[in-house]
């Protein structure tokens, strides 16, 4: 691109670019109007409205019961050695 130092050269470009960006943002949320991908306020569904994830507690009794199991599958290995 070449370099102009003409000042209302540079203005007129800068208007037209922003012309066209708020065409284009204009166009996009639109779009994503349509996919349902934007709420009303126009911020994205899925912007910080993650769930967060629950920590799978196992209880007393299911942990005794898996210590069970590899204390017999430990004894077969034994056993069959």
């Amino acid at each position: 691109m070449a370099r102009y130092n003409d000042r209302s050269l540079l203005e007129a470009a800068l208007a037209g670019y922003t012309f066209q960006l708020s065409a284009i943002t204009t166009a996009i949320a639109d779009i994503q109007k349509r996919l349902g991908k934007v709420d009303v306020a126009g911020v994205p569904a899925t912007a910080g409205r993650a769930a967060p994830r629950k920590k799978h507690r196992i209880s007393a009794e299911g942990r005794a019961r898996i210590a069970a199991a590899q204390r017999r599958r430990w004894a077969a290995a034994k056993k069959a050695k």
